[in-house]
């Protein structure tokens, strides 16, 4: 179990930093410190190599230059006055490759592949018996020779292992330097992240008005942008909950309204006998109340489930007219058509959508426009086409929308202050919005209070 909840456990980002990191300067200190070791094994064989070299050259110049020097004199020159190297053997042959002026040593066979070799490319190194070794060829006036020079690098052996020594060691106190160091760093440059987590983490759907300090980094930074970021979505958040909060207090109010009108009216009529007419009248009341609860119902539907399946070639000039003739004859005379600035080809007046949907939106506008309007005010409708958009402006002379409450006109179920003795329940104006922004277009809204409301699309 323990070992289970070990391998489960998961990597938090300031190990992962820090292992990365040690991961990449290891890698790169092993690098550097194996070029190091492949350099100084180079310069300790050359070093070597010229040493043998030196001792074959000395061993021709005492034999082949001075004629009578003999085998135990060499012997002894060689221990007074040159340094003996380990387990060194030399040798001299003659160009018929048989050993001259010194016994041949018993420690070491040198091949005649080896002396064929030397004679033809004149200097050799080669290793013999776990010795290096050099073969010179050398020309005196007593004839032509080789001279072999073998011995083992005790001393270099034991310098390159001391520096591996040397090298492992400050590898391994490397990384462990390097390790708490990364700690360390890894840590303070993720203090931010966590103290914006710590501060994100208190704000709960109560406390959406709090926000994420932008100081935390003292610089200009990426932490600077996570902390702007997670702002800017608490500001997201909380206007959506304060939408969302809105829309169901005054879905609950407009739902409760005609339901305990209705309750009332039933109520009243079942306290007492009454005669016919009066029954008449309170269900004509109570069928009013629930068909303005259907109405309501219905929007609702339309405002979350808007969408379209059919589209079909559209004649915006021509949906205007039907959506006129669509109104109550008492209304339809108060909307005044005029058409602008007009295409060529009628083919550049079309869109695309749902003439059902679209219609429903205009007759959403119209029917504002008029509710919101004196009786003896008429409503002009203005149609434009300019530079490829198509513009419809719907414009009364009504009791218009604040200042304040013009940003909130689109949120469902709103309705100003002024608005709230003419029937209705804010839900038309959203809904006519949506559908056209389903078609592509753009539905704008400005006003004055007292002054009446423009009522702008564009496609």
């Amino acid at each position: 179990m323990l070992l289970h909840n070990f391998t489960t456990r998961p990597m938090t980002i300031r190990n992962r930093l820090t292992w990365l990191f040690l991961g990449v300067v290891a890698v790169l200190l092993l690098a550097v410190m194996t070029t190091i070791y492949i350099l100084q094994a180079d310069y300790t064989n050359e070093e070597f190599h010229q040493r043998l070299r030196d001792r074959a050259e000395v061993t021709g110049y005492v034999f082949l230059e001075q004629d009578e020097l003999r085998a135990e004199a060499f012997r002894e020159f060689q221990r007074r006055y040159l340094r003996t190297l380990t387990g060194e053997v030399l040798q001299i042959y003659d160009d018929q490759l048989q050993p001259r002026f010194i016994e041949q040593d018993t420690r070491v066979a040198i091949s005649d592949h080896i002396l064929t070799r030397i004679l033809t490319e004149k200097e050799v190194y080669f290793t013999l018996s776990g010795r290096q070794a050099i073969g010179l060829f050398y020309t005196d006036n007593q004839g032509q020779f080789i001279i072999v020079a073998a011995a083992q690098n005790h001393s270099g052996a034991a310098r390159l292992e001391h520096l591996v020594m040397i090298l492992a060691g400050i590898f391994v106190v490397s990384l462990v330097v390097i390790y708490v160091a990364g700690r360390v760093f890894a840590g303070k440059a993720l203090a931010p992240i966590a103290a914006v987590n710590d501060q994100v983490d208190r704000i709960t759907t109560q406390d959406l008005h709090l926000r994420v300090n932008e100081g935390v980094s003292h610089e200009q930074d990426e932490i600077t942008r996570l902390a702007r970021t997670f702002n800017r979505m608490l500001e997201r958040l909380e206007d959506g909950f304060e939408t969302q909060r809105t829309f169901v207090s005054n879905a609950s109010h407009e739902l409760r309204t005609p339901l305990t009108a209705t309750i009332g009216e039933l109520q009243v009529l079942l306290n007492r006998e009454r005669d016919p007419a009066a029954y008449r009248e309170g269900v004509a009341s109570v069928l009013h109340e629930l068909q303005q609860l259907k109405l309501l119902i219905n929007n609702l539907l339309d405002l979350t489930q808007t969408t379209f399946d059919n589209t079909e070639d559209i004649r915006l000039d021509e949906l205007l007219w039907e959506v006129r003739e669509a109104l109550a004859p008492d209304q339809r005379q108060r909307v005044h058509i005029t058409l602008g600035t007009l295409p060529e080809e009628a083919e550049q007046l079309e869109i695309k959508g749902n003439r059902q949907l679209l219609s429903r939106a205009l007759v959403n506008l119209l029917d504002n426009a008029l509710k919101y309007s004196p009786e003896n005010q008429p409503v002009e409708v203005q149609f434009n086409y300019q530079h490829g958009r198509r513009q419809i402006r719907v414009q009364d002379q009504g009791i218009g929308i604040g200042e304040k409450e013009l940003p909130q006109i689109f949120q469902p179920f709103f309705r100003a202050d002024n608005a709230r003795a003419v029937t209705g329940h804010g839900v038309g104006l959203p809904l006519a919005r949506k559908i056209i922004q389903l078609h592509g277009g753009e539905l704008r809204v400005s006003s004055k209070l007292g002054a009446g409301t423009l009522a702008e699309v564009v496609f």
